[in-house]
């Protein structure tokens, strides 16, 4: 029986970071775990799927691995014997069931996005861009203490500076953030005033981002540490910079593929020729058969993409469009005319498929 797609287990999408597949997981975690439905053989083997979903997309390696051959691209028996970030994330899942059994602090900083415009050619060829984003940086004045300048915070009396404290619940004993210092395991009697406690201030830093080559919209480059500063020395979150190709004036992008319109005069379409068309490399020939029709395409294999997640040089697929002329001259109006009458002689030798249609309209009438 073939294995269900990894990310349709956990419901995320082939984009998603690393804290959204983990969120991801400890929801079905939540759900299925087998203590919690002790009766339910499904519940279990959905629980046993998502363990096995999660630690393998939580490798790096075996993610990309996966996503660029699937199933024939991971080795199952290591996938099956890594099982210590589930269980880590499960450890996570108990304790928000039944409560932590530690302190926990919650002073690392927040993981940002940034959205970045790109032309196609920027896309398709890899640039590194120059981006300036807000963060929040310790305070200068309190170096991140919070505290009055002269001052500093002094120890939570309530939870002795642990930041949590313990209740009874039944046959439990659970552990929650302190309600006076908000789990810090400090108090801040005069406040700072230039970030009124907070410890950080607003800044801005200006960062250097290499774009590889071959990303398309919807894309995300993760820049590790490079998020909002933490307080204190807790770690700083991440930087997602998502992408977007702005609107190409000639080519319109489909995965790997490249798409164009090329308008010609029906005098090329009737009699074929060669014509030469635009790509992302330069300039390439487009031979045109005789008797070409409106919206037929011809493909230059190779003059595409390559996607920045693997595979082969996709191609540019030329749609042929042909062009009515306009502001006719009297004299090139009477060509026309006498052209026309020698076609229409001609019948379905020239025009096939206007006079199969006007023999079906005299059927319809008849």
């Amino acid at each position: 029986m073939a294995k269900r797609d990894y990310y349709e287990i956990l419901g995320v999408s082939r984009t998603s970071t690393e804290s959204e597949i983990k969120k991801a997981y400890r929801r079905m975690a939540m759900k299925y775990h087998p203590d919690r439905n002790p009766d339910n053989v499904n519940a279990e083997e959905h629980f046993k799927e998502a363990k096995e979903a999660y630690e393998l997309l939580s490798n790096g390696q075996k993610r990309a691995a996966y996503d660029q051959f699937g199933h024939a691209g991971i080795d199952q028996s290591s996938s099956q014997r890594n099982s210590g970030s589930a269980g880590d994330v499960f450890g996570d899942v108990f304790n928000d069931i039944f409560g932590s059994g530690g302190s926990r602090q919650n002073d690392s900083g927040t993981d940002l996005r940034y959205h970045l415009d790109l032309s196609l050619e920027e896309a398709v060829a890899g640039t590194t861009a120059k981006i300036r984003i807000p963060v929040s940086i310790d305070c200068k004045i309190c170096n991140g203490s919070g505290a009055k300048d002269g001052t500093r915070p002094t120890t939570c009396a309530t939870c002795g500076g642990h930041g949590q404290v313990r209740m009874q619940q039944g046959f439990f004993s659970v552990q929650q953030p302190c309600p006076h210092c908000h789990g810090t395991g400090q108090v801040i009697k005069e406040e700072c005033s230039n970030c009124n406690g907070e410890g950080q201030t607003q800044g801005y830093k200006t960062l250097s981002v290499k774009v590889p080559a071959g990303v398309d919209t919807g894309d995300r480059i993760r820049l590790a540490g490079e998020g909002g500063t933490g307080r204190g020395s807790a770690n700083s979150g991440d930087l997602y910079v998502e992408v977007e190709v702005k609107r190409h004036d000639v080519f319109t992008r489909d995965g790997s593929n490249l798409f164009c319109d090329v308008p010609i005069s029906f005098v090329t379409a009737g009699l074929g020729g060669e014509l030469k068309v635009p790509t992302l490399s330069g300039k390439a020939r487009l031979k045109i058969s005789e008797g070409t029709q409106t919206g037929q395409q011809f493909r230059l294999r190779g003059k595409g993409v390559k996607s920045v997640h693997g595979g082969a040089v996709g191609d540019l697929m030329c749609k042929v469009v042909i062009e009515t002329p306009v502001k006719l001259s009297k004299i090139q109006k009477e060509s026309l005319r006498e052209f026309d009458t020698t076609i229409q002689g001609g019948g379905d030798k020239h025009i096939p498929k206007y006079t199969s249609w006007l023999d079906g309209v005299k059927k319809f009438f008849d």
